[in-house]
């Protein structure tokens, strides 16, 4: 993935200016839309009855499964255990 100032390079806007359009047009920050995307992705992981949260977590791009759980919760107000077990596929 590229950075932003290499993304800001690419567009031809400083990188100050891109992260405030970013903001402006998305209402977070790039990594906030970045990590809601991922959150977004581990719920939809996580119907698959198939698959251990561990597997999730790295699917999604998280070394450690503790850390997934716990951005997670912090999204959802939820564990990746007990959303699976209120959202059942």
């Amino acid at each position: 993935p590229l950075s932003m100032m290499e993304l800001s390079r690419q567009v031809g806007l400083n990188e100050y200016t891109l992260r405030q359009g970013f903001r402006y047009q998305f209402g977070t920050t790039e990594f906030g839309y970045f990590r809601a995307c991922r959150m977004e992705q581990a719920q939809h992981l996580l119907c698959d009855r198939g698959l251990r949260i561990a597997d999730v977590a790295e699917r999604v791009g998280y070394a450690s499964p503790s850390r997934f759980c716990h951005a997670f919760k912090r999204h959802t107000d939820l564990t990746p255990s007990d959303y699976r077990r209120q959202f059942k596929a």
